[in-house]
């Protein structure tokens, strides 16, 4: 383990570190731990990344996966860490708790300094999947828990006839209801046609905003229609669904020929 310590900066050793922790978790950690205060950025990162329980391309972790508080030392430690690098593998292990602990993520994030603009980083990143599935807590921790009191003014998907390769744009209108400013998060949700002609449903992030009194605003986001490894388009009429704090406000579709 201090080879990969020493290695790590010149690449990356989360791989390697797993084969420890798989089999002497708790001694694995406690030199991870260590790591965590590192002045070398890198192998903080290792602390983080090397424990992620369900780091993709390598085996699971089931002791952390199975009790996410074994690594909670070097999450806490790494909480409010200066580095963007290092922030971005905390995020993404909690999020990777989420799935199965959303309510000890929840928990463990609440007990952190929210006034730590690091901190706010790393926990609107870690509780991005809560908040597309519209987990009210984990809205309410970012600030959007509320449910939105807007007029939606317009929403559109254009041009809704399209072929394999083409691009769609999204746009809305919104305006404030109320007479005080309210936090949103604004997502989009896409219902794929499948080849059977059932649908799967995927969220993406639209914006994040503070809409002020009488305040008006529009959104407008494109995205690219094309195959990938990971996901296989089909024909067939794809509704779309513009998500405020957790609620659906409105959707439209694009027809894919």
């Amino acid at each position: 383990m201090d080879a990969l310590k020493y290695f790590t900066r010149f690449g990356s050793s989360e791989f390697a570190v797993r084969e420890f922790l798989r089999d002497d978790t708790h001694c694995a950690l406690a030199i991870m731990e260590t790591w965590s205060t590192d002045s070398d950025e890198a192998v903080r990162r290792l602390a983080s990344e090397g424990s992620r329980p369900r780091l993709p391309w390598s085996f699971r972790l089931g002791d952390i996966e199975g009790d996410p508080s074994l690594a909670a030392p070097i999450l806490d430690s790494l909480s409010a860490d200066p580095s963007a690098y290092v922030r971005k593998s905390v995020a993404n292990h909690l999020n990777d708790v989420t799935k199965m602990h959303a309510a000890w993520v929840l928990e463990r994030v609440g007990q952190w300094d929210g006034d730590n603009h690091h901190t706010r980083w790393i926990v609107r990143h870690g509780l991005r999947t809560l908040v597309k599935q519209g987990n009210m807590q984990a809205l309410a921790i970012l600030g959007a828990g509320g449910a939105p009191e807007i007029v939606l003014e317009a929403f559109s998907v254009t041009p809704q006839r399209i072929v394999i390769g083409d691009t769609i744009t999204l746009s809305c209108k919104l305006s404030s209801a109320v007479k005080a400013a309210q936090r949103l998060v604004v997502d989009y949700r896409i219902r794929y046609v499948k080849r059977s002609g059932a649908t799967a449903a995927r969220v993406f992030k639209l914006k994040e905003l503070t809409l002020e009194p009488c305040q008006h605003i529009s959104l407008s986001h494109t995205q690219h229609i094309r195959d990938f490894t990971t996901r296989t388009h089909y024909a067939g009429r794809h509704v779309v669904e513009l998500i405020v704090n957790g609620d659906v406000v409105a959707n439209s579709f694009f027809h894919l020929v």
